[in-house]
């Protein structure tokens, strides 16, 4: 099977100064698959190249087999594409805008799945509005509809959620399951880690242009993730018990608390045990597990510039 997306020793600069360097990924059909990254990492440059509105300077681009240079028409049209920038014309009407769009793609008008789009995203009470008359989340609903009225097989979403509401993020969440489980393969951008964590089956990290991960989520968040053990003591301690050096050890709340970091393939229950040999006076305990958040920290520490 053809890969949704195939991008192969991509490069590009500005004036000199590389935005993307020698980046190689590919996309399966069917999956959602998160892109991230630091503020210039080249992640919308990524993206600008793929939808065609950026030159290459060199490698390939592929979708679904073809080359979106050489089969520029049939590359566009297999591609929907939310830009981070809400981009709409002031004064057509959402129901103009949606007649006239799928016309760009070379695409005939489809009432039904025109009116599909307007219900699964709640535009139908808006339809007579000019654009300058939405709300911000009114608006990014309606290029997402933009994006999908030709029926593309590859929907990019660079940031769609940017700036609205927690219960309209989570809306939109429902949405891009309901369309990936109907065949939409979906390259979502975001900084909300754990809309990524969430959503997206496989995460690639980029960081000053460069890959510097590639993995199924799961797999990243374990592979990288470090694990605390936070124990609650009967009595201030004056200093760490030696042994525990290889935890990275440290003291809090007045001495009484003390913080373990535990390597991923360390079980609780050997250090508990170990614990109990110093007799600390436990009274509790508790664990936890660092997420997205801290693995793309962790990856990108050294700075970013998207």
């Amino acid at each position: 099977m053809e890969k949704a997306l195939h991008i192969e020793n991509l490069s590009k600069a500005f004036g000199g100064v590389p935005a993307v360097k020698n980046l190689s990924f590919d996309i399966d059909q069917g999956e959602i698959f998160g892109l991230l990254g630091p503020n210039g990492a080249g992640k919308s440059t990524t993206i600008n190249m793929v939808s065609g509105i950026c030159r290459i300077d060199s490698g390939r681009i592929t979708a679904f087999g073809y080359d979106n240079r050489s089969h520029y028409r049939q590359t566009r049209r297999m591609l929907g594409v939310v830009h981070q920038e809400i981009v709409i014309d002031n004064f057509c009407t959402i129901d103009q805008a949606l007649k006239l769009h799928a016309g760009y793609y070379g695409v005939e008008d489809d009432p039904e799945w025109r009116l599909e789009l307007i219900d699964l995203l709640d535009l139908g009470p808006h339809l007579d509005k000019v654009m300058l008359k939405l709300s911000g989340g009114m608006k990014r609903r309606f290029m997402i509809a933009k994006a999908l009225i030709h029926r593309p097989r590859l929907l990019i979403l660079d940031e769609p959620t940017a700036g609205v509401d927690v219960e309209l993020r989570h809306g939109l969440w429902d949405f891009m399951r309901e369309i990936n489980r109907n065949g939409t393969t979906i390259l979502l951008t975001t900084h909300y880690l754990e809309e990524a964590e969430q959503m997206c089956d496989r995460i690639a990290i980029m960081n000053h242009g460069e890959l510097v991960a590639l993995e199924p989520t799961r797999e990243l968040v374990r592979r990288l993730s470090r694990r605390t053990l936070k124990l609650w003591i009967d009595r201030p301690l004056e200093t760490i018990p030696a042994g525990l050096e290889n935890y990275h050890p440290r003291l809090v709340g007045n001495n009484r608390q003390l913080l373990l970091c535990l390597p991923t393939d360390t079980g609780v229950s050997d250090l508990l045990r170990q614990l109990s040999a110093l007799h600390l006076g436990i009274s509790d305990f508790e664990t936890d597990q660092s997420g997205l958040e801290e693995v793309f920290l962790q990856l990108t520490r050294d700075g970013g510039g998207s």
